[in-house]
C-alpha cells in the first residue's frame, strides 16, 4: 500500500498534467498569432491530432460559451457551418440542439451534468469530443462518428469499454478516473496511439497487443499487482512511454528492470527518461531470471524422474508382494517420516501412529484429488498397481531445494534429505557402497527403506554401522519383514535410539509379541521409542519375563561346538577365549558361562536369537528346493522343544516358589527334632560318619 504522502504527490502529478491537457485543448478554440489559423497543441505525453491550419475559416465558425451557467445547449439553427462549439464549464444535462451542425468538428462539454452520451449521433464530422468530468456511465452513439481522432471521456461513471470498434480512425482515448475493471474490446482501434487508463480499478491488462500503432499507455493508479498481469505488453512493437506509477506493482524491488525486460522498446516510463544503466540493469536482471527458469527446468525433470522412479520401485514391489501373497493389513496409508514420526502424535495402531508424513510420498487418486481419510475402515490394497491407481505414489516438492539424489534410475531412488537418507527399490541400497565423507556420513541419524525386501538389507547392515556411526533411528515400510528372528538381525546395528516399523507391507507387526522380542533382543541399545511409542521399565521387565527363560535355556543348553556355529566371528572369538582360558582349570559350567554373559557384549542368551544373512546367489538350486523343507521341519522341532522346556522350567520355578515357604519350614523342624537329644544326635551322626569310610 502507498503512503499517504506518496499517494497525494502522485495523484497531483497526474491532475497536473491532466489539467496542463484539458487547457490545452482547450486553446484549439483561439486564434494564435493573430493570424486566422490555429497553432498546434504539443505538449510531453499528450500529443493531439493536428487539425489542418485552414479547418476553421473565419471566427464565424467558432463559439467559445465557456462558464455560462448554461443549463442546456443553445439553438444555433442558423450556424449549419460552425466547426468548433465550447460549452465547458456549466450545468448542462443533455446533449441536444446539435444534430443540424454536419461540418462540426470540435465539441467541447467538459466539466456539465451530462449523464447520457444521446445526442451525438449526427455529428458525422466530429473529429475531437470532449465529456471529461460529467456523469456518464455508458459509452455509446458513436456509431455515426467514424473520423473521431480524439475523444476524451474522463471523470465519468464508465464501468466498460465498449462500443468504439468502428473507430478506425480514433488516436487518442481518455478514460481516466472510471471504474473500469478490465481492459477489453480493443479491437479495431488500428490508429490509437494514445490511450489513458489512470485511476481505475484495472487488475489485468490484455489486448493492448492488439493495437499497430499504440505509442502511449497510461496505467497509473491501479490495481496491477504483479508482473504477470502485463504479459502482454511484451507483445507489442510500437509502445515507447508508460506509466505505472501508483500500481502495487511498482513497490517491487525490480520493478523497473523488470518493465523494461517485458517492453523492449520503452524510451520512457513513469514520465521519466529511460538511460542506459537502466538497460544494462535489465539485462542483467534478465540473465538472472534465464537462469532461474533454466534451474527450475532442471528440478522439474528431475522431480519427474523422481516420481516416475518411486512408482516403478512400488510396481516391482507389488509383484513381489504378490507373489509371497503377504496379508493386507488395514490401516493407516500414510507413510511415517522422521519428522512427523509416530512419536509426535498420541494416535497409534499397535503403535504406530496414523499421522501422514510430509516427506514420504503420499497415495493420491488421480488428478491430486482430495485425499482418502486414513482408518481402519478403509479399503483393502490392491495386488496390481497401475501407473495412476491410487497406490501410485505422488512427491511431495521439495521446495528447500536442500534434498540431494544420490542414485536415480527407472526402478530405484536414494536421496539425502537434511539429517534423512531415503531409500527407495532394490537398487538403492548401492548408494551405501558410494564413497561418503566422515561429515557428510556423520550427519545422517535417520535411514528410510521402502519397497526393499528385509532380506536384502540384512546384508547392508553391518555397513551401515561403519559408515553411519551417529545413526539413531531406522525406519521400515513396506519391507516384508514378516518373522521374529528378522528382527534380530538389527542387532549388527552400532546403536539405536528409535525403530520404526510400519505395519503396511510388513506381517511381523500384527504378531502380539513383536515389540516384546525387539525390546528383549536390542536391551543392549537402550531403545528409547518403538513405532513412536517410549518404552518402559514395565516393557523391559514384561519381555525379559516372556523371552528370559527361553534364552536360558538356549545359552545353556546348546552345545559349545553349536555355538559356535550360531554365534558371529565376532562373538566366536570371544567365547573360544572365554571357553579355552577357563577350561585349563575347572571347565566352564553352564550357570558360569551365564554370569559371564557380559564378556560377550549383548549377551548369550540374547545373541543366540540372530538371523544370519546368506547370499542368496551362492546356494545351488538343490540347496534351496530339496534341503529347505529338511532344513525348515529340523529347526521347528528344536524350537519347539526349546518352547517345551522353556514352559517346564516356567512351570517348575512357579511351582517351587509357591512351596518354598512350607518347604522350608519342614526343613527348619525336622532339623530342630533331630538336634534336640544332642548325645543321640551325636552318635547318630559319627555312625553316619563311620558307614561311609
Amino acid at each position: 500500500m502507498l503512503g499517504k504522502k506518496q499517494e497525494t504527490n502522485l495523484r497531483g502529478r497526474t491532475h497536473s498534467a491532466e489539467a496542463s491537457y484539458y487547457r490545452n485543448v482547450s486553446n484549439l478554440s483561439k486564434p494564435a498569432g493573430g493570424s486566422g489559423g490555429y497553432n498546434y497543441i504539443t505538449v510531453p505525453g499528450f500529443p493531439f491530432t493536428r487539425l489542418p491550419c485552414d479547418s476553421f475559416a473565419s471566427n464565424f465558425q467558432r463559439i467559445d460559451l465557456d462558464r455560462r451557467c448554461l443549463e442546456e445547449c443553445p439553438q444555433l439553427g442558423i450556424m449549419e457551418e460552425l466547426q468548433l462549439l465550447n460549452l465547458q464549464h456549466n450545468r448542462i444535462t443533455r446533449i441536444q440542439h446539435l444534430s443540424h451542425l454536419k461540418q462540426l468538428v470540435f465539441l467541447n462539454l467538459h466539466d456539465n451534468h451530462i449523464s447520457e452520451m444521446t445526442g451525438i449521433e449526427a455529428l458525422s464530422s466530429l473529429r475531437i469530443l470532449m465529456l471529461g468530468k460529467n456523469r456518464i456511465q455508458k459509452v455509446c452513439c458513436l456509431g455515426g462518428l467514424s473520423k473521431l481522432n480524439i475523444l476524451d471521456l474522463h471523470d465519468n461513471q464508465i464501468c466498460r469499454m465498449e462500443n468504439m470498434s468502428h473507430l478506425s480512425e480514433l488516436r487518442v482515448l481518455n478514460l481516466a478516473g472510471n471504474s473500469i475493471s478490465e481492459v477489453e474490446n480493443l479491437q479495431g482501434l488500428d490508429c490509437l496511439t494514445e490511450l489513458n487508463l489512470r485511476r481505475n480499478c484495472i487488475s489485468f491488462v490484455t489486448e493492448v497487443d492488439r493495437l499497430p500503432c499504440l505509442q502511449r499507455l497510461f496505467l497509473s493508479c491501479n490495481n496491477i499487482t504483479s508482473f504477470d498481469q502485463l504479459a502482454c505488453l511484451g507483445e507489442s512493437r510500437s509502445l515507447s512511454e508508460l506509466t505505472l506509477d501508483g500500481n502495487p506493482v511498482a513497490l517491487e524491488t525490480w520493478y523497473k528492470q523488470a518493465v523494461l525486460r517485458c517492453v523492449l522498446h520503452l524510451r520512457q516510463l513513469d514520465m521519466k527518461r529511460i538511460t542506459d544503466e537502466d538497460r544494462r540493469m535489465a539485462g542483467v536482471q534478465a540473465r538472472k531470471e534465464e537462469e532461474k527458469k533454466r534451474e527450475s527446468h532442471k528440478q522439474t525433470i528431475h522431480k519427474e524422474k523422481r516420481r516416475l522412479a518411486i512408482r516403478n520401485a512400488a510396481q516391482q514391489w507389488e509383484g513381489v508382494r504378490a507373489c509371497l501373497e503377504l496379508p493386507p493389513t488395514n490401516g493407516a496409508k500414510e507413510e511415517v517420516s522422521p519428522e512427523n514420526s509416530p512419536a509426535h502424535s498420541p494416535a497409534q495402531t499397535n503403535g504406530l501412529t496414523q499421522e501422514p508424513s510430509p516427506d514420504e510420498p503420499r497415495r493420491v487418486s488421480p488428478g491430486s484429488g482430495p485425499e482418502r481419510p486414513s482408518g481402519g475402515t478403509e479399503s483393502r490394497l490392491r495386488t496390481n498397481s497401475r501407473p495412476n491407481s491410487p497406490r501410485d505414489p505422488k512427491l511431495v516438492e521439495a521446495g528447500s531445494g536442500s534434498v540431494q539424489s544420490l542414485s536415480l534410475s527407472d526402478s530405484h531412488l536414494a536421496e539425502l534429505d537434511g539429517d534423512t537418507l531415503r531409500l527407495f527399490g532394490l537398487g538403492a541400497l548401492e548408494a551405501l557402497e558410494r564413497g561418503w565423507g566422515v561429515q557428510t556420513a556423520g550427519a545422517v541419524t535417520v535411514i528410510t527403506f521402502r519397497y526393499i525386501s528385509f532380506d536384502a538389507i540384512v546384508p547392508t547392515l553391518p555397513r551401515i554401522r561403519v559408515k553411519f556411526p551417529n545413526l539413531s533411528h531406522l525406519i521400515f515400510l513396506e519391507t516384508n519383514i514378516s518373522r521374529l528372528p528378522q528382527l534380530a538381525a538389527l542387532a549388527q546395528v552400532r546403536r539405536l535410539d528409535q525403530l520404526t516399523i510400519h505395519p503396511e507391507g510388513n506381517p511381523v507387526v500384527s504378531l502380539a509379541l513383536w515389540r516384546s522380542f525387539i525390546i528383549y533382543r536390542l536391551h543392549h541399545f537402550n531403545l528409547q521409542r518403538i513405532n513412536g511409542q517410549e518404552v518402559t521399565m514395565n516393557d523391559v521387565i514384561a519381555a525379559e519375563r516372556i523371552f528370559g527363560t527361553l534364552g536360558h535355556i538356549a545359552a545353556t543348553e546348546t552345545p559349545r561346538c553349536r555355538l559356535l556355529l550360531l554365534l558371529e566371528e565376532s562373538r566366536k572369538r570371544q567365547l573360544q577365549f572365554l571357553l579355552e582360558g577357563r577350561g585349563r582349570r575347572a571347565g566352564l559350567s553352564p550357570e558360569e558361562l551365564r554370569d559371564n554373559g557380559k564378556l560377550l557384549g549383548e549377551g548369550l542368551s540374547r545373541a543366540l536369537f540372530n538371523y544370519p544373512s546368506r547370499d542368496c546367489s551362492a546356494e545351488s538350486p538343490e540347496e534351496g528346493t530339496v534341503e529347505s523343507s529338511e532344513r525348515d521341519a529340523m529347526i521347528e522341532q528344536y524350537l519347539q522343544q526349546l518352547v517345551q522346556r522353556a514352559s517346564d522350567t516356567n512351570l517348575k520355578g512357579e511351582a517351587l516358589h509357591k512351596l518354598w515357604p512350607s518347604m522350608f519350614a519342614e526343613m527348619v523342624r525336622d532339623c530342630v527334632l533331630e538336634m534336640r537329644d544332642r548325645a543321640a544326635f551325636r552318635q547318630a551322626s559319627l555312625a553316619k560318619l563311620s558307614e561311609t569310610k
